[in-house]
Protein backbone atom coordinates (compact mmCIF):
# COMPACT_ATOMS: atom_id res chain seq x y z
CA UNK A 1 0.00 0.00 0.00
CA UNK A 2 1.30 3.44 -0.93
CA UNK A 3 1.13 6.23 1.66
CA UNK A 4 0.88 9.93 1.00
CA UNK A 5 1.44 12.98 3.15
CA UNK A 6 -1.74 14.66 4.35
CA UNK A 7 -1.33 18.29 3.31
CA UNK A 8 1.65 19.83 5.10
CA UNK A 9 1.18 17.70 8.20
CA UNK A 10 3.40 14.88 9.40
CA UNK A 11 0.58 12.35 8.86
CA UNK A 12 1.07 9.65 6.23
CA UNK A 13 -2.22 8.21 4.99
CA UNK A 14 -2.90 5.23 2.76
CA UNK A 15 -3.92 6.22 -0.75
CA UNK A 16 -6.98 4.01 -0.29
CA UNK A 17 -9.22 5.38 2.45
CA UNK A 18 -11.96 3.25 4.01
CA UNK A 19 -15.34 4.95 3.57
CA UNK A 20 -17.97 4.18 6.20
CA UNK A 21 -21.24 5.83 5.24
CA UNK A 22 -23.20 2.58 4.79
CA UNK A 23 -22.46 1.35 8.32
CA UNK A 24 -25.62 1.42 10.37
CA UNK A 25 -27.97 1.34 7.37
CA UNK A 26 -26.81 -1.19 4.78
CA UNK A 27 -24.20 -2.75 7.08
CA UNK A 28 -24.50 -4.10 10.60
CA UNK A 29 -22.07 -3.38 13.41
CA UNK A 30 -20.48 -6.81 12.95
CA UNK A 31 -20.00 -6.18 9.23
CA UNK A 32 -18.49 -2.75 9.94
CA UNK A 33 -16.02 -4.35 12.35
CA UNK A 34 -15.19 -7.00 9.75
CA UNK A 35 -14.44 -4.31 7.18
CA UNK A 36 -12.15 -2.44 9.56
CA UNK A 37 -10.33 -5.66 10.43
CA UNK A 38 -9.80 -6.43 6.75
CA UNK A 39 -8.73 -2.87 5.91
CA UNK A 40 -5.98 -3.06 8.51
CA UNK A 41 -4.90 -6.46 7.14
CA UNK A 42 -4.41 -4.68 3.80
CA UNK A 43 -2.44 -1.85 5.47
CA UNK A 44 -5.15 0.78 5.09
CA UNK A 45 -4.65 3.23 7.95
CA UNK A 46 -7.13 5.94 6.90
CA UNK A 47 -10.84 5.76 7.86
CA UNK A 48 -13.38 8.46 6.95
CA UNK A 49 -16.67 9.05 8.79
CA UNK A 50 -19.11 11.87 9.56
CA UNK A 51 -21.50 12.76 12.35
CA UNK A 52 -24.35 12.51 9.80
CA UNK A 53 -23.59 8.92 8.75
CA UNK A 54 -25.05 6.50 7.79
CA UNK A 55 -26.82 7.63 4.65
CA UNK A 56 -29.51 8.24 3.75
CA UNK A 57 -29.57 10.37 6.92
CA UNK A 58 -32.38 9.76 9.39
CA UNK A 59 -32.90 10.91 12.99
CA UNK A 60 -32.93 7.33 14.27
CA UNK A 61 -29.56 6.46 12.68
CA UNK A 62 -27.71 9.77 13.19
CA UNK A 63 -24.22 9.11 14.60
CA UNK A 64 -24.47 5.33 14.32
CA UNK A 65 -21.47 4.99 12.00
CA UNK A 66 -19.22 6.78 14.48
CA UNK A 67 -20.60 4.57 17.24
CA UNK A 68 -19.59 1.44 15.30
CA UNK A 69 -16.07 2.77 14.88
CA UNK A 70 -15.97 3.53 18.58
CA UNK A 71 -16.97 0.02 19.56
CA UNK A 72 -14.28 -1.36 17.24
CA UNK A 73 -11.66 0.81 18.92
CA UNK A 74 -12.88 -0.33 22.34
CA UNK A 75 -12.91 -4.00 21.31
CA UNK A 76 -9.57 -4.11 19.48
CA UNK A 77 -7.48 -1.41 21.16
CA UNK A 78 -6.22 -0.39 17.71
CA UNK A 79 -6.94 3.35 17.83
CA UNK A 80 -3.26 4.25 17.40
CA UNK A 81 -3.11 2.34 14.09
CA UNK A 82 -5.72 4.54 12.40
CA UNK A 83 -5.70 8.04 10.94
CA UNK A 84 -9.33 8.87 11.74
CA UNK A 85 -11.29 11.47 9.82
CA UNK A 86 -14.81 12.65 10.55
CA UNK A 87 -16.96 15.67 9.69
CA UNK A 88 -19.16 18.33 11.24
CA UNK A 89 -22.46 19.06 9.51
CA UNK A 90 -22.95 22.23 7.54
CA UNK A 91 -26.23 24.19 7.62
CA UNK A 92 -29.29 21.96 7.61
CA UNK A 93 -32.99 22.08 8.39
CA UNK A 94 -32.49 19.11 10.72
CA UNK A 95 -33.92 20.51 13.95
CA UNK A 96 -33.15 17.24 15.73
CA UNK A 97 -29.42 18.09 15.51
CA UNK A 98 -28.46 21.04 17.72
CA UNK A 99 -31.70 22.78 16.73
CA UNK A 100 -30.41 23.14 13.17
CA UNK A 101 -26.68 22.67 12.39
CA UNK A 102 -24.50 25.68 11.59
CA UNK A 103 -20.74 26.17 11.35
CA UNK A 104 -20.63 28.53 14.32
CA UNK A 105 -17.98 28.35 17.03
CA UNK A 106 -20.45 26.97 19.56
CA UNK A 107 -21.86 24.30 17.26
CA UNK A 108 -18.49 23.12 15.94
CA UNK A 109 -17.27 22.65 19.50
CA UNK A 110 -20.47 20.76 20.40
CA UNK A 111 -20.26 18.58 17.30
CA UNK A 112 -16.64 17.65 17.95
CA UNK A 113 -17.31 16.73 21.57
CA UNK A 114 -20.23 14.52 20.55
CA UNK A 115 -18.16 12.79 17.85
CA UNK A 116 -15.33 12.14 20.29
CA UNK A 117 -17.77 10.48 22.66
CA UNK A 118 -19.32 8.27 19.98
CA UNK A 119 -15.90 7.35 18.60
CA UNK A 120 -14.59 6.49 22.08
CA UNK A 121 -11.40 8.46 21.52
CA UNK A 122 -9.91 11.65 22.90
CA UNK A 123 -8.72 13.04 19.56
CA UNK A 124 -9.70 13.18 15.89
CA UNK A 125 -6.86 13.12 13.37
CA UNK A 126 -8.67 15.02 10.62
CA UNK A 127 -11.76 17.09 11.38
CA UNK A 128 -13.62 18.23 8.28
CA UNK A 129 -16.43 20.68 7.57
CA UNK A 130 -18.96 18.58 5.65
CA UNK A 131 -20.21 21.43 3.46
CA UNK A 132 -19.92 25.23 3.49
CA UNK A 133 -22.07 27.61 5.47
CA UNK A 134 -22.82 29.62 2.32
CA UNK A 135 -24.64 28.52 -0.83
CA UNK A 136 -22.22 26.97 -3.33
CA UNK A 137 -22.36 24.91 -6.51
CA UNK A 138 -22.16 21.50 -4.89
CA UNK A 139 -24.28 18.32 -4.62
CA UNK A 140 -25.11 18.16 -8.31
CA UNK A 141 -24.89 21.86 -9.18
CA UNK A 142 -22.37 22.85 -11.84
CA UNK A 143 -23.30 26.53 -12.11
CA UNK A 144 -23.16 29.17 -9.38
CA UNK A 145 -26.24 31.13 -8.26
CA UNK A 146 -25.72 34.37 -6.35
CA UNK A 147 -27.66 34.63 -3.08
CA UNK A 148 -27.05 38.21 -1.96
CA UNK A 149 -28.98 38.24 1.32
CA UNK A 150 -27.66 35.05 2.94
CA UNK A 151 -27.33 34.81 6.69
CA UNK A 152 -24.02 32.98 7.02
CA UNK A 153 -21.45 32.33 9.70
CA UNK A 154 -18.12 33.76 8.55
CA UNK A 155 -15.32 31.46 7.50
CA UNK A 156 -13.13 33.23 10.04
CA UNK A 157 -15.42 32.22 12.94
CA UNK A 158 -15.51 28.64 11.65
CA UNK A 159 -11.73 28.49 11.26
CA UNK A 160 -11.11 30.01 14.69
CA UNK A 161 -13.31 27.30 16.25
CA UNK A 162 -11.27 24.62 14.47
CA UNK A 163 -8.08 26.32 15.63
CA UNK A 164 -9.30 26.11 19.22
CA UNK A 165 -9.96 22.39 18.85
CA UNK A 166 -6.42 21.88 17.58
CA UNK A 167 -4.93 23.94 20.42
CA UNK A 168 -6.97 21.89 22.90
CA UNK A 169 -5.53 18.66 21.47
CA UNK A 170 -8.94 17.31 20.47
CA UNK A 171 -8.21 17.62 16.74
CA UNK A 172 -4.87 17.21 14.97
CA UNK A 173 -5.57 18.58 11.49
CA UNK A 174 -8.55 20.08 9.65
CA UNK A 175 -10.04 19.88 6.18
CA UNK A 176 -12.97 21.07 4.11
CA UNK A 177 -15.51 19.20 2.01
CA UNK A 178 -17.80 20.08 -0.89
CA UNK A 179 -15.84 23.33 -1.15
CA UNK A 180 -15.02 25.68 -4.00
CA UNK A 181 -11.76 27.26 -5.14
CA UNK A 182 -12.78 30.55 -3.52
CA UNK A 183 -13.53 28.81 -0.24
CA UNK A 184 -10.18 27.03 -0.21
CA UNK A 185 -8.33 30.27 -0.98
CA UNK A 186 -10.20 32.08 1.82
CA UNK A 187 -9.33 29.40 4.39
CA UNK A 188 -5.70 29.62 3.32
CA UNK A 189 -5.68 33.42 3.44
CA UNK A 190 -7.13 33.52 6.94
CA UNK A 191 -4.69 30.88 8.11
CA UNK A 192 -1.77 32.85 6.71
CA UNK A 193 -2.87 36.31 7.85
CA UNK A 194 -4.38 35.43 11.24
CA UNK A 195 -1.98 32.67 12.28
CA UNK A 196 -4.73 30.05 12.41
CA UNK A 197 -4.63 26.33 11.65
CA UNK A 198 -4.16 25.51 7.97
CA UNK A 199 -6.47 23.18 6.05
CA UNK A 200 -4.73 20.04 4.78
CA UNK A 201 -7.39 18.44 2.59
CA UNK A 202 -10.54 18.89 0.57
CA UNK A 203 -13.07 16.07 0.29
CA UNK A 204 -15.07 16.54 -2.90
CA UNK A 205 -16.70 14.21 -5.42
CA UNK A 206 -14.37 12.98 -8.15
CA UNK A 207 -14.98 10.19 -10.61
CA UNK A 208 -15.04 9.46 -14.32
CA UNK A 209 -18.61 10.81 -14.30
CA UNK A 210 -17.66 13.97 -12.44
CA UNK A 211 -14.30 15.52 -13.23
CA UNK A 212 -15.43 19.06 -12.41
CA UNK A 213 -12.75 19.16 -9.67
CA UNK A 214 -10.16 19.45 -12.42
CA UNK A 215 -11.49 22.81 -13.66
CA UNK A 216 -10.38 25.09 -10.82
CA UNK A 217 -9.63 23.03 -7.75
CA UNK A 218 -7.05 20.52 -8.98
CA UNK A 219 -4.31 23.12 -9.39
CA UNK A 220 -5.19 24.61 -6.02
CA UNK A 221 -5.01 21.18 -4.38
CA UNK A 222 -1.67 20.38 -6.00
CA UNK A 223 0.14 23.70 -5.56
CA UNK A 224 -1.18 24.52 -2.09
CA UNK A 225 -0.85 21.00 -0.61
CA UNK A 226 -4.57 20.75 0.08
CA UNK A 227 -4.92 17.29 -1.40
CA UNK A 228 -8.16 15.82 -2.64
CA UNK A 229 -9.88 13.08 -0.68
CA UNK A 230 -12.03 11.81 -3.53
CA UNK A 231 -15.52 10.64 -2.62
CA UNK A 232 -18.00 8.73 -4.81
CA UNK A 233 -15.15 7.49 -7.05
CA UNK A 234 -17.51 4.83 -8.46
CA UNK A 235 -20.43 7.26 -8.81
CA UNK A 236 -22.45 5.29 -6.24
CA UNK A 237 -21.60 2.06 -8.00
CA UNK A 238 -22.68 3.06 -11.49
CA UNK A 239 -19.11 2.78 -12.82
CA UNK A 240 -18.89 -0.82 -11.58
CA UNK A 241 -21.26 -1.90 -14.35
CA UNK A 242 -23.74 -3.48 -11.97
CA UNK A 243 -26.52 -1.13 -13.13
CA UNK A 244 -25.78 -1.54 -16.85
CA UNK A 245 -28.75 -2.27 -19.06
CA UNK A 246 -31.16 -0.92 -16.46
CA UNK A 247 -30.28 -3.61 -13.90
CA UNK A 248 -31.32 -3.07 -10.29
CA UNK A 249 -29.35 -5.55 -8.16
CA UNK A 250 -30.99 -6.57 -4.92
CA UNK A 251 -29.65 -4.63 -1.95
CA UNK A 252 -27.75 -2.08 -4.07
CA UNK A 253 -27.95 1.58 -3.06
CA UNK A 254 -29.67 2.87 -6.20
CA UNK A 255 -32.15 0.01 -5.90
CA UNK A 256 -32.95 0.68 -2.25
CA UNK A 257 -33.07 4.47 -2.13
CA UNK A 258 -34.88 6.77 -4.56
CA UNK A 259 -33.17 9.88 -3.20
CA UNK A 260 -29.86 9.12 -4.92
CA UNK A 261 -30.40 10.56 -8.40
CA UNK A 262 -27.10 12.39 -8.89
CA UNK A 263 -25.68 9.72 -11.19
CA UNK A 264 -28.95 8.81 -12.91
CA UNK A 265 -28.93 11.47 -15.62
CA UNK A 266 -29.34 10.23 -19.22
CA UNK A 267 -25.82 11.36 -20.12
CA UNK A 268 -24.46 9.89 -16.88
CA UNK A 269 -25.96 6.49 -17.64
CA UNK A 270 -24.70 6.60 -21.22
CA UNK A 271 -21.20 7.68 -20.18
CA UNK A 272 -21.02 5.03 -17.46
CA UNK A 273 -21.95 2.34 -19.96
CA UNK A 274 -19.15 3.53 -22.27
CA UNK A 275 -16.57 3.52 -19.46
CA UNK A 276 -17.65 0.01 -18.49
CA UNK A 277 -17.20 -1.06 -22.10
CA UNK A 278 -13.70 0.48 -22.20
CA UNK A 279 -12.76 -1.66 -19.20
CA UNK A 280 -14.17 -4.80 -20.73
CA UNK A 281 -12.48 -4.12 -24.08
CA UNK A 282 -9.15 -4.09 -22.23
CA UNK A 283 -9.92 -7.08 -20.03
CA UNK A 284 -10.23 -4.99 -16.86
CA UNK A 285 -12.69 -4.99 -14.02
CA UNK A 286 -14.77 -1.79 -14.56
CA UNK A 287 -14.70 -0.77 -10.89
CA UNK A 288 -10.97 -1.30 -10.59
CA UNK A 289 -10.33 0.71 -13.76
CA UNK A 290 -12.42 3.62 -12.48
CA UNK A 291 -10.69 3.54 -9.09
CA UNK A 292 -7.20 3.20 -10.55
CA UNK A 293 -7.78 6.34 -12.61
CA UNK A 294 -8.50 8.29 -9.39
CA UNK A 295 -5.63 6.68 -7.47
CA UNK A 296 -3.02 7.98 -9.91
CA UNK A 297 -4.04 11.64 -10.19
CA UNK A 298 -1.22 13.81 -8.74
CA UNK A 299 -3.62 16.11 -6.86
CA UNK A 300 -5.32 13.22 -5.04
CA UNK A 301 -4.17 12.35 -1.52
CA UNK A 302 -6.58 9.45 -0.98
CA UNK A 303 -9.40 7.66 -2.76
CA UNK A 304 -12.34 6.96 -0.44
CA UNK A 305 -13.85 3.58 -1.23
CA UNK A 306 -16.92 2.09 0.41
CA UNK A 307 -18.45 -1.35 0.19
CA UNK A 308 -21.47 -3.20 1.49
CA UNK A 309 -19.76 -6.60 1.50
CA UNK A 310 -16.26 -7.95 1.99
CA UNK A 311 -15.91 -9.29 -1.55
CA UNK A 312 -16.60 -5.84 -2.96
CA UNK A 313 -14.16 -4.27 -0.50
CA UNK A 314 -11.38 -6.71 -1.45
CA UNK A 315 -11.82 -5.99 -5.16
CA UNK A 316 -11.88 -2.23 -4.65
CA UNK A 317 -8.73 -2.25 -2.53
CA UNK A 318 -6.97 -4.29 -5.22
CA UNK A 319 -7.29 -1.26 -7.53
CA UNK A 320 -4.21 0.20 -5.84
CA UNK A 321 -1.99 -2.31 -7.65
CA UNK A 322 -3.46 -1.60 -11.10
CA UNK A 323 -1.68 0.79 -13.47
CA UNK A 324 -3.66 1.86 -16.52
CA UNK A 325 -1.92 1.70 -19.89
CA UNK A 326 -1.65 4.65 -22.26
CA UNK A 327 -4.21 2.94 -24.49
CA UNK A 328 -6.74 2.65 -21.66
CA UNK A 329 -6.18 6.26 -20.64
CA UNK A 330 -6.69 7.41 -24.22
CA UNK A 331 -9.97 5.53 -24.44
CA UNK A 332 -11.10 7.03 -21.12
CA UNK A 333 -10.28 10.51 -22.39
CA UNK A 334 -12.25 9.90 -25.57
CA UNK A 335 -15.36 9.10 -23.54
CA UNK A 336 -14.76 12.19 -21.40
CA UNK A 337 -14.66 14.37 -24.52
CA UNK A 338 -18.06 13.03 -25.56
CA UNK A 339 -19.54 13.38 -22.04
CA UNK A 340 -17.47 16.05 -20.24
CA UNK A 341 -19.38 16.55 -16.96
CA UNK A 342 -22.53 14.41 -17.02
CA UNK A 343 -22.97 14.22 -13.24
CA UNK A 344 -21.52 17.26 -11.39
Amino acid sequence: MEYRRLGRSDLEVSRICLGTMTWGEQNTEAQAHEQMDYARERNINFFDAAEMYPVPPKPETYGRTEQYIGTWFAKTGRRQEVILATKALGPSARKDIRGGPRLSREQIKQAAEASLKRLQTDYIDLYQLHWPERSVNSFGKLGYTVVSDEDVISIEETLRACDELVREGKVRRIGVSNETAWGVSEYLRLSREEGLVRIDSIQNPYSLLNRSFEVGLAEMAYREDVGLLAYSPLAMGRLSGKYSGGARPEGARLTLFDRFQRYNTPNGIAAADEYVQVARDHGLDPAQMALSYINDRPFVTANIIGATNLEQLKSNIDSHSLTLSAEVLADIEAVHQRYPYPCP
